[in-house]
């Protein structure tokens, strides 16, 4: 049993900077197994599960035997971002390994670093020093900063799950951020809706009508300029390799069916709708709302209903309103509503499976899956399958 999560790792600006793949190869949360099958069964999956894009780095948690044995050399060095967990010991051996990656151009984070002085020596090699909010108070963390005050070394605080928690790692001295903070509603209170928004809404509305007015969607489209150049946008991408270029939404609509146009304006409308933060927010959305649908065989569900599921789980976010009022005004079925809200049914599952891989919960994880009789490596690929189609489509868009 293996499972495989990403988490998101942005700027002061709130801008993606990179994201660490999680892994485990059982519920301990540690390594275990046979070193050299397991670590390359580590790099396999998470170049399989992720390809970075744009300049975005992509952080790994490393054993002793990756960084010793040159694994990790398989691994793009401009993008890659060894970490070196906490239970890892600096000896000689493994020190001079790090600085042969270093010159090879690797760059180094200390996970769940503590101001003890038998790991100082790491100091030497490090380019991040990561923080867990959670684990440490102002003294430990002041601490950290103060042995590495005299090093060019970025901060990273793990574990932010607030606004006013990245507030207060900023004033600390962090400059970067992990955790699902940006994902949670800023907006708590009802709010009259811009006019530029009703659209978003009216579409939100037909996409989640069962049978949907092709129609009407393509007549609102036709409506909102920039929705409909993205659109065009999409469909007219290597995603689809239609055989000749796409000019309007009609044609699009019937290239590539009804099903799969819902989904392109879905997409369309989630990178133009929200506020700053929305463009990180829109690759979680549309990595969840993809893992949502390929679950439909496990819960015998539809499809499509799936993918709307897990791309309106972040529509507050998204549009910075609360849930319930965005739920108020989509015509859902109320299974649908159940789970957006925190409610119990049978579609609520699927969002606190993903939400569970998201976070690296990996005991509610193998929870739900064996609930569902779902395989830890069918479900992991799965998984996988659905970052890989929701980077690219958020390339595109």
């Amino acid at each position: 049993m293996h499972f495989l999560g990403r988490q998101p790792i942005l700027d002061a600006e709130l801008n993606l900077y990179g994201h660490e793949l999680l892994y485990r190869s059982g519920l301990a949360n540690q390594f275990s197994g046979e070193p050299e099958h397991a670590t390359r069964s580590v790099i396999d999956d998470s170049l399989l599960l992720a390809t970075p894009a744009n300049g975005e780095k992509l952080f790994f948690n490393c054993t002793r035997h990756a960084l010793v044995s040159g694994i990790v050399t398989l691994l793009p060095p401009a993008d890659t971002v060894l970490e070196i967990l906490e239970n890892i010991e600096p000896d000689e051996e493994l020190m001079a390994s790090c600085r042969t990656l270093r010159e090879a151009g690797y760059s180094f984070a200390l996970d769940d670093f503590v101001p003890d002085g038998s790991k100082t020596p790491f100091l030497e090699i490090a380019d991040f020093i990561k923080i867990d909010f959670l684990a440490s108070d102002k003294a430990e963390r002041y601490a950290i900063r103060s042995l590495a005050a005299d090093r060019p070394i970025k901060f990273i605080a793990e574990k932010i799950e607030t606004e006013p928690d990245v507030e207060e790692a900023w004033k600390e001295g962090c400059t970067f951020f992990q955790g699902y903070f940006f994902c949670k509603p800023v907006m708590i209170a009802p709010r009259v809706i811009p006019q530029n928004q009703m659209v978003y809404m009216r579409l939100l509305a037909e996409l989640s009508r069962e049978p949907a007015n092709i129609m009407e969607i393509e007549q609102l489209t036709k409506s909102e300029p920039s929705i409909c150049y993205r659109l065009l946008r999409l469909v007219n991408s290597a995603l689809y390799a239609l055989p000749s270029p796409i000019s309007s939404i009609r044609s699009a609509v019937m290239m590539i069916g009804d099903d799969e146009f819902r989904k392109l304006v879905s997409v369309a409308l989630a990178n133009i709708a929200g506020s700053s933060r929305s463009k990180s927010v829109t690759r979680v959305a549309l990595a969840r709302a993809k893992f949502c649908e390929l679950l439909a065989p496990v819960l015998n569900e539809s499809a499509s209903t799936l993918y709307l599921l897990g791309m309106l789980s972040l529509m507050d976010v998204i549009l910075t309103m609360p849930m319930h009022q965005v739920v108020e005004m989509l015509p859902l079925h109320h299974k649908m509503k159940a789970a957006l809200l925190g409610k119990k049914s049978s579609l609520t599952v699927a969002l606190d499976l993903v939400r569970a891989r998201e976070s690296g919960g990996w005991l509610e994880t193998t929870s739900i899956q064996e609930s569902l009789n779902l395989r830890g490596d069918i479900a992991s690929r799965l998984y996988s399958d659905a970052i890989k189609w929701a980077d690219t489509v958020n390339q595109i868009a």
